[in-house]
């Protein structure tokens, strides 16, 4: 005789909530309220807090600075989205190819640079960027490409470039496990239905694993915008923000101004119109997918 589970109480499930919820509180909400507070004020982390109202903002509006970060940032976010998803996107197409062999491995090696810390990345980066010992430049000379040698780090026209190759590289592994987890939901007999019709690896990877991942491809893509607009350890260890201003984004700007300049409360002005663009380019983003044909 089978016996019937005892359903929890609603106690329990928010009981094992409430920390959750507490540390997403904490760390999450309660910045953003408090970020608020200080843009009201002007504070340079002194006892003296002189109200000022919105006037950090209509200085924010007027900020140079700001705006040119803020190019930078979407530059990269274009970059980082198109090569991260659209490289994850191929990558997974290829593992789900019958002919591909050693797809562990690959999928392995794919994913380990996610495991490492950005920090760690940027220095790496430093180093084969380097225009006298590093290792890009001395394969460019072994293979005699002399004319195609640059001062990768030092130039302004390509540094938006070589900045964001690194964090393209480290985040593919991301979004290749997010699309195999939303293929392996795809049912065998649809894909071996294809095989049996004829359609070739690249036809059913494009009229039919892509419109059944859509959703999926959706979230990888407000999620690589949204986290490529606070990109900040990358550029930080890469190039601070050089040569100039030419590779300055947003999360680097505001943290110079308060920890710099010491002006915190314009830096607490900076961070909360970080918040709006990313949220005003995340919902962009969103709206331009459409894909309700999909669903």
């Amino acid at each position: 005789m089978s016996r019937k589970l005892a359903k929890p109480k609603p106690i329990v499930f928010w009981l094992f909530l409430a920390p959750i919820i507490l540390m997403f509180f904490v760390n999450t909400v309660l910045p953003i309220f408090v970020s608020i507070y200080y843009s009201l004020f002007n504070w340079s982390g002194g006892r003296t807090m002189s109200f000022v109202g919105m006037r950090n903002y209509l200085e924010l509006l007027h900020d140079y600075e700001f705006w040119g970060s803020a190019r930078n940032n979407l530059i990269i976010v274009i970059i980082c989205t198109v090569g991260q998803v659209g490289i994850a996107l191929i990558i997974s197409f290829l593992l789900v190819s019958a002919k591909l062999k050693l797809k562990e491995f690959h999928r392995t090696v794919i994913f380990f640079p996610v495991t490492v810390s950005a920090l760690v990345i940027g220095f790496v980066w430093s180093l084969i960027y380097n225009k006298d010992y590093g290792l890009l430049n001395y394969f460019l000379q072994s293979l005699r490409l002399e004319n195609l040698i640059l001062p990768w780090l030092d130039n302004p026209k390509y540094i938006l470039i070589t900045a964001s190759i690194p964090v393209v590289l480290q985040y593919v592994g991301l979004y290749m496990i997010m699309f195999m987890a939303s293929i392996k939901g795809i049912s065998e007999e649809v894909l071996e239905c294809a095989s049996l019709d004829g359609c070739t690896d690249f036809q059913r990877s494009i009229h039919i694993i892509l419109p059944m991942i859509y959703s999926t491809f959706k979230v990888a893509v407000m999620l690589c915008v949204s986290g490529t607009m606070k990109i900040f350890d990358h550029i930080l260890v890469l190039t601070n923000g050089g040569p100039g201003k030419s590779s300055q984004v947003l999360a680097l700007y505001a943290y110079n101004i308060s920890f710099d300049r010491m002006k915190f409360s314009y830096g607490s002005t900076i961070a909360i119109g970080i918040l709006v663009l990313s949220l005003g380019i995340t919902m962009a983003s969103r709206a331009l997918l459409g894909g309700k044909r999909y669903e």
